[in-house]
């Protein structure tokens, strides 16, 4: 449900990369996102980079790369699979 509102990620987007711990209850919403949304997210954006990085004990972020190297994260830490999504979503916009 979710992944169908992140159809059209490279409009001013380079780059998604998803950080979280394996294990931590912090990271729960975010391994829920990738587990129930990624291949929907992926198929619909083939060539989209979204990367994923695992560390033991890391705060869950998600960082988002615009162009010319401008970059922006938000903390993801106890959010929902949802939520996760809305924040992808926000990030969709351009910087100011």
């Amino acid at each position: 449900m979710a992944a169908k509102q992140l159809v059209n990620l490279s409009k001013h987007l380079r780059e998604i990369r998803l950080h979280l711990c394996q294990t931590s209850a912090s990271s729960q919403g975010v391994r829920n996102f990738i587990e129930n949304n990624y291949v929907t997210v992926k198929q619909a954006n083939p060539k989209f980079p979204i990367l994923i990085r695992e560390c033991s004990q890391v705060e869950p972020k998600i960082y988002a790369r615009y162009a010319k190297g401008v970059e922006r994260s938000v903390s993801v830490a106890n959010k929902s699979s949802e939520e996760v999504a809305t924040t992808i979503q926000d990030l969709l916009k351009p910087p100011h």
